[in-house]
């Protein structure tokens, strides 16, 4: 149990290899998939976390079987015939669950509710309302202002054609082609604008075709589904998560370390496994191996960058910013500010908090270094801001972080595998 405030100890240099938990996103894409599977799955290296224990649960309660076994999790799925929850589905702070559910609520007959904590009642979602009210589904925002409570009339997932704005999330477009092999007819999707965080997309048409499922991609413009296909039950591996990884490849880099995270695919789909790649830019020394990254730290510089593609990564490489020779300018991450909270915000008010310069844009920040100091960082129920924050505490005497248990969303033991890091 982690106590309301926890002080980060300062270390001269860390020198440590680490394993990382299965990645939340792999873990609840497997876990829809295998929902609707017919038969039983086995999802081994799954990630146990708040976000992965709410989905499981949502997909309880449209009928599917979800048992626990040490590290792997054991599904036994619908066959696309859903049951309609008897009670409004609570899921937290879930985004991807929220957004997953109410497009997998489209397949379940009657009215599903789903709802979430004050912050989830905020997060917009009204763009895959729309999206869905095109193929047929009756989905609505009860409280009218486009975000949950969203309720579903389902049975009556018609299919065709369909449209987005891509600008928003990429879990939107996920949440129809999810749902999409169960629909009447075929499903075809296409994205208005630009995509953000295309690398999420690539991961699930890859999960979906390990499935047994193909997706049809006309170069993240449209994407297509046929019809009458069925995703197949068996056993599937979940990649440690890269994102969940960036922050011990970070603590390399402001310590001037070494850290490698082992188990960890160089070449996965995750678009946040590149993280390294912008720390190689900042001067830090990186080694790829079949299954491990290495990161050991330089005289960091600053760098302008556009992170839509791994837009999670904005606050870990803002710390790491901050231990820069020079400034680094974030661009492109406008969507942060519709996650667990405003994280644009959010991470420029605590690294100012600190000392470091940090003038914020509607799509990112500008950190300009400058003498750090010790203070109570703020996580806003944000579990990147504790993690991210923990990195500048290594070589910052005095940071403490508030309400560090919010770790748990996405990686709960994340403060025991932290003081690997400690010789």
């Amino acid at each position: 149990m982690l106590p309301d405030v926890l002080a980060i100890e300062t270390v001269s240099r860390v020198d440590a290899c680490v394993e990382i938990p299965g990645s939340k996103s792999y873990t609840n894409r497997a876990l829809v998939m295998a929902a609707l599977a017919e038969g039983a799955s086995r999802l081994t290296h799954a990630l146990r976390s708040d976000d992965t224990l709410y989905m499981a649960d949502g997909l309880r309660a449209f009928g599917a079987v979800i048992e626990e076994e040490e590290e792997t999790l054991i599904v036994r799925g619908t066959g696309g015939r859903l049951q309609t929850p008897s009670r409004p589905v609570f899921i937290g702070n879930a985004g991807t669950a929220m957004r997953f559910l109410t497009a997998l609520a489209g397949l379940a007959e009657g009215a599903s509710e789903l709802t979430g904590v004050p912050r989830m009642r905020q997060r917009p979602i009204q763009d895959l309302l729309g999206g869905l009210q095109l193929l047929g589904i009756r989905a609505i925002s009860r409280q009218g202002n486009g975000c949950p409570p969203v309720v579903v009339e389902g049975g009556i997932f018609r299919g065709g054609f369909t449209r987005m704005p891509g600008d928003r999330s990429s879990q939107y477009f996920t949440a129809i082609l999810l749902a999409a092999p169960y629909a009447r007819e075929d499903v075809t999707v296409e994205v208005i604008g630009d995509l953000t965080s295309r690398p999420y997309l690539e991961m699930t048409i890859e999960g979906m075709r390990s499935f047994g499922v193909q997706v049809e991609n006309d170069r993240f413009r449209a994407f297509h589904v046929r019809a009458g296909q069925r995703y197949r039950a068996g056993e599937h591996a979940v990649e440690a998560d890269a994102s969940n990884a960036s922050y011990f490849l970070a603590a390399a880099a402001v310590t001037g370390g070494r850290v490698r995270v082992l188990h960890i695919n160089p070449a996965s789909a995750q678009g946040d496994i590149r993280f390294a790649d912008v720390l190689a830019r900042m001067g830090c020394r990186v080694v790829k191996g079949p299954d491990w990254i290495e990161v050991e730290g330089g005289s960091l510089q600053g760098v302008d960058i556009d992170l839509n593609d791994m837009p999670d990564m904005a606050q870990t490489l803002a710390v790491a910013a901050a231990f820069a020779s020079s400034p680094t300018r974030i661009r492109n991450v406008g969507n942060l500010r519709i996650k667990e909270t405003d994280r644009v915000a959010s991470t420029a008010a605590e690294l100012q908090k600190i000392g470091a310069g940090a003038e914020e844009f509607e799509d990112g920040l500008l950190v300009t270094p400058r003498p750090l100091h010790g203070a109570d960082i703020a996580t806003y129920d944000d579990h990147r801001m504790a993690m991210s924050f923990a990195v500048a505490g290594l070589k910052v005497p005095g940071i403490r972080i508030l309400n560090p248990g919010c770790v748990s969303k996405t990686f709960p033991d994340f403060f025991d595998r932290w003081r690997q890091l400690y010789p």
